[in-house]
């Protein structure tokens, strides 16, 4: 049998082009690999003592050793010539990769025998899997690549670290996202559980190589450090600040002027009254360049634009200006109640890296009874949303992953409408709660994080949460918290914020009786308002009031690499406290 690391070698670098045929290939590579497995009696293969060793230590840092071990020994060819834990890792991404393969067909599979028993919601569902486990399969094959250039001279070790925990925390919460798709009603859980071995057994892997990279790379950082000629050139790196305007010192006054200004000149112009290059947005999207290292712009004219629009993972660095957050908007109706999933339900989803926006709403009409109605879903690594208004009810804002930042926008929303499990830092912008249908709650934010080594969590800094008109007057009625931890590890810090008292005293709200109280990490630091009052919070272990010290981790130069990419986005940040 060829030499099986060779063989996923292959598969991992392949062209998403030829992805179904590999697809196949692989999932006979597996077949194959098992039966040989089984036939050889792969439990008492020996194994070399160096390569017990380094497989053994390397996984002793993960949260699952026994299976970062067994699946590496049980795979035949992959545990030969493992000699450090960068090759540990690396065995362990091309073996996750063909579980992740497996997963496709089980999901095709599902699609095919159960069609006529599957509902809409769950035929749509079954797609989103479709789609999430291919984006998984693109960041692990990014991953795979990165690791194998590490370390680099092009990257700091900071940054190359960045990069591949935002990759792996990516693919960890695609599985989550596929299997969420089935949690609407009682007859979904028949779906769930076919798919559910597979989906959780991928998360497991992938939280392995997380934490094996994770443990690596501070290690390395961490030596660094302690080389005095590196202390004194990383502490000399000052990050990037703007000036009085706000805005960063180097950027140019014509690279102002396009976020400053709708008189620039736009790659295509969108216009519903024919007097632009296209009437609608889907189409400008489709016409636009793939895999761009330019930005395109597209100028949106006032108008309200009645459509869905996907911005797929191939259309990076797009540019959408409107002629005004009031009078460009793009609205849509989709809900779950209207037979949608949460993900599916977005009135604009994005997923091309390095997206902007500016000047526009983005708007879900569904309404409050509608239950989840995403007006904006943002799975874009390093993208930035400026000057725009997202406006809806439950589930308004959906930062499912990666890298994002806001600034300047108003959010708007009422159960759970700031969700997902992305990196995302929100400055200056202005989140209110509206009024819910009767006997709801309002709650801020809903984090995702899944897995304690996932370097993802909200962070809302120098913002002002407060409330929409509607609310205003009857907010005694319709308590309003914070935010509640929707996954065990949900992480989410409100600092230097203006807070009215339409906050709760007690701040933030449970998920389930004692769920994720010990593990999530709610953090507040220097706000100020009625609502800001610390001495009624809750008393849960994961609740604290955090320190300078800590605050600085969520900085938007800490949290989000901001000093290495929003300098490009040309959007006014601040990298600091």
């Amino acid at each position: 049998m060829a030499n099986v690391k060779q063989v996923l070698a292959g598969i991992s670098t392949s062209s998403k082009r030829n992805r179904k045929l590999l697809l196949s290939i692989s999932g006979c590579l597996l077949l194959v690999a098992a039966v040989i497995g089984i036939v050889a009696g792969v439990h008492s293969t020996p194994v070399a003592p160096s390569t017990h060793a380094i497989l053994k230590s390397s996984c002793s840092s993960t949260r699952y050793p026994d299976l970062c071990y067994s699946a590496i020994v049980a795979f035949p060819g992959a545990a030969a010539g493992l000699a450090t834990q960068k090759d540990v890792i690396e065995a362990s991404l091309k073996i996750t990769t063909v579980a992740v393969e497996q997963n496709f067909f089980a999901v095709e599979k599902l699609l095919s025998k159960r069609s006529k028993r599957l509902t809409k919601r769950e035929k749509r569902a079954l797609h989103d899997c479709l789609e999430t486990i291919d984006e998984t399969l693109d960041e692990l094959q990014q991953a795979a690549r990165d690791l194998n250039s590490y370390p680099s001279a092009a990257k700091s070790l900071k940054q190359h670290a960045d990069d591949l925990k935002t990759l792996m925390s990516a693919a960890i919460t695609n599985q989550e996202t596929c299997l969420d798709g089935f949690s609407h009603e009682d007859a979904d859980r028949q779906v769930r559980e076919a798919l559910e071995k597979g989906q959780v057994h991928v998360e497991k892997m992938c939280s392995n190589a997380l934490a094996m990279i994770k443990n690596m790379t501070d290690a390395d950082m961490e030596a660094e450090l302690k080389t005095p000629a590196n202390r004194k050139m990383l502490k000399e790196e000052d990050p990037v600040q703007g000036d009085k305007s706000g805005w960063p010192e180097w950027l140019s006054a014509g690279d102002r002027r396009l976020l400053q200004s709708t008189a620039v000149i736009p790659d295509v112009v969108v216009a519903a009254d024919g007097t632009g290059n296209y009437t609608t947005i889907s189409e400008a999207v489709a016409a636009a360049p793939e895999k761009s290292s330019k930005r395109y712009v597209i100028r949106i004219k006032t108008g309200v634009y009645r459509e869905n629009v996907q911005v797929p993972k191939k259309k990076t660095n797009l540019t959408f200006i409107g002629d005004g957050r009031t009078t460009t908007i793009i609205t849509g109706d989709r809900s779950v109640k209207g037979g949608f999933t949460t993900f599916e339900s977005a009135t604009v989803a994005v997923l091309g890296e390095r997206f902007l926006a500016k000047n526009i709403t983005f708007q879900n009409t569904a309404g409050p009874s509608n239950h989840q109605a995403v007006a904006l879903r943002v799975g874009a690594d390093l993208s930035a949303i400026y000057e725009c208004d997202i406006l809806a009810y439950q589930d308004t804002l959906y930062v499912h992953k990666n890298r994002q930042f806001f600034v300047k926008c108003l959010i708007a929303g009422t159960v759970d409408f700031i969700f997902g499990n992305a990196a995302v830092v929100f400055q200056d912008c202005d989140i209110h709660a509206r009024k819910p249908d009767p006997g709801q709650k309002n709650m801020v934010t809903a984090q995702g994080r899944i897995d304690p080594n996932q370097n993802t969590g909200i962070v809302i800094q120098k913002c002002r949460i407060a409330e929409t008109n509607d609310l205003q007057s009857v907010k005694s009625s319709f308590p309003t918290y914070l935010g509640r931890p929707w996954k065990e590890y949900s992480r989410t810090v409100i600092m230097q914020s203006s807070i009215s008292d339409v906050i709760d005293e007690v701040g933030w709200h449970d998920w389930n009786g004692t769920f994720a109280l010990d593990t999530l990490y709610y953090g507040e630091y220097q706000n100020t308002g009625i609502g800001a009052g610390i001495s009624k919070r809750v008393n849960w272990t994961g609740y604290k009031v955090i320190t300078a010290t800590e605050a600085q981790g969520f900085t938007a130069a800490n949290f989000i690499s901001g000093g290495n990419w929003l300098s490009s986005t040309g959007v006014p940040f601040s990298l600091t406290l």
